[in-house]
């Protein structure tokens, strides 16, 4: 850990211990210099990060304080599911409750898409337009899967950004990140195989076993630091894992943020099992804190993590671009993507990439996270204050997900049901589950900053909840 985390965690600590009360001035950043030998920008860096999690405030020309939320925030108990495989059909509920998402009229609370109107939408035209009109009509063939070689060129140096090395050749153009997903899983398992996923886990992936007529095993998974790596090596022990697919860097639905210890651990244990990881990190991007997550693929020696990402959730949805970064299993996947879908649309890989070159890509990034840290702190205050007594709710260090825990006699379904009447959409936790579990829980989309309804269709929410407890 550096400097500046190791600081943060033990001030996260004593807040937690309650040493530090809500609404309590921390120490200057000049005496917190002197008492820990430390660099002014060490302080900051650790402030920052600590007013990234929703724990400190900063008051203009008074200093930093401990957010007066802390004492009204609980967070939910980790999971603990059955240990075994089971078949998955879930994608009629899901094709249920997520019918509304397309209707503007409602509040999307239960959305799984960031506002569209965050992303530069003009820019990107304009990059679009002049990276066709200067196309060589060849790239229509050259660029077949795998895909732009500009564009791969352009990832792969995001890539060594993050302190992961992937070479160009190693990435393989897709339509969006469900595409490419799908295409590893499709690579590396045959139906009737068992796939390990965390619990809750993101409902597409449970679709996409359905599809393929495989099996789920659920593991247990916290609400803060991800997926239980000792859980999993005993899953792995006892039942015939062929893939796993996990999202180490701000889960849907938690938000939930692997520390980098135990993605290495992670990494470790597949590589002794020999068993691909197929790693879905389409919110790595949408960090909070002052450094992107590494990706568990960083650690990965033997080609076994199959690296999934997109610009839809960060960028440019609706450009339906998406890649993954494949290891050994590159070349199958390519050939399955040429097979299925030929390649990515051109005119969507030549506009990206020129954005990408010239159209500040990264200070874009840091003001949408600025949007995002705002609207969790505001969405978090509602729901403390409008939900009833006994919920707790997730802190994301990133993305725009909060998982919120219900008391026990709320069911999710009847609330997303009622709510629904009211004008605003909720995403059920039965969704998130091949058991149909988390029936008390709901996800909470709060990256839609820009919606002037959203504070009162928390209230509407909470006062619904409250109703059926």
């Amino acid at each position: 850990m550096k400097r500046y985390e190791v600081l943060a965690d033990e001030v996260a600590e004593s807040i937690a211990q309650g040493r530090i009360r809500a609404g309590e001035r921390l120490p200057s950043v000049r005496a917190t210099c002197q008492s820990r030998g430390v660099s002014p920008s060490t302080v900051f860096q650790a402030y920052y990060l600590l007013e990234a999690r929703g724990l400190i405030e900063v008051r203009p020309r008074s200093g930093y304080f401990v957010s007066h939320a802390v004492g009204k925030h609980v967070e939910p108990e980790p999971s603990a599911p059955a240990a075994a495989g089971r078949p998955v059909e879930i994608t009629e509920l899901v094709f249920q409750v997520l019918g509304h998402a397309k209707n503007r009229a409602l509040v999307p609370m239960g959305s799984a898409f960031p506002s569209p109107a965050l992303f530069p939408l003009p820019k990107l035209a304009l990059s679009m337009g002049k990276a066709m009109r200067r196309l060589d009509p060849w790239q229509t063939v050259e660029d077949l899967s795998p895909g732009s070689a500009e564009l791969r060129r352009q990832i792969a140096m995001r890539y060594l950004a993050m302190g992961c090395g992937v070479d160009a050749e190693e990435i393989v153009i897709t339509n969006g990140a469900m595409e490419a997903l799908n295409l590893c899983l499709e690579v590396v398992t045959e139906p009737g195989d068992l796939v390990a996923v965390e619990s809750p886990t993101f409902y597409a992936a449970l679709q996409a076993l359905e599809r393929r007529k495989l099996r789920a095993v659920e593991v247990a998974t916290h609400p803060r630091t991800g997926i239980d790596v000792n859980a999993l090596a005993a899953v792995m022990a006892e039942h015939p894992v062929k893939a796993c697919w996990l999202m180490p860097n701000f889960q849907n639905p938690l938000g939930s943020l692997m520390p980098d210890v135990a993605k290495q651990a992670l990494v470790e244990l597949l590589a002794k099992h020999n068993v691909p990881l197929i790693e879905d990190d389409v919110y790595g991007e949408l960090y909070f804190g002052t450094r992107r997550p590494r990706p568990a693929k960083a650690w990965d020696r033997n080609g076994l993590v199959m690296h999934c990402s997109s610009f839809s959730k960060t960028l440019a949805p609706g450009y339906r671009v998406g890649w993954t970064a494949a290891g050994r299993f590159t070349a199958e996947v390519a050939k399955r993507k040429l097979m299925s879908s030929l390649a990515a649309p051109v005119p969507s890989q030549e506009g990206l990439s020129e954005y990408l070159r010239h159209g500040g890509y990264d200070r874009h990034l840091r003001q949408l996270r600025g949007l995002l840290v705002q609207q969790q702190q505001q969405v978090l205050r509602g729901i403390a204050k409008h939900f009833p007594a006994g919920t707790k709710v997730t802190r994301p260090e990133g993305g725009y997900f909060a998982w919120v825990e219900l008391p026990a006699s709320v069911n999710a379904l009847e609330l997303h049901r009622l709510a629904l009447s009211h004008g605003v959409s909720v995403a059920p936790g039965q969704l998130f589950s091949a058991g149909k579990g988390f029936t008390h829980h709901m996800r909470v989309n709060f990256g839609h900053p820009d919606h002037k309804d959203f504070e009162s269709a928390l209230q509407t929410v909470g006062a619904i909840a409250k109703a059926l407890v």
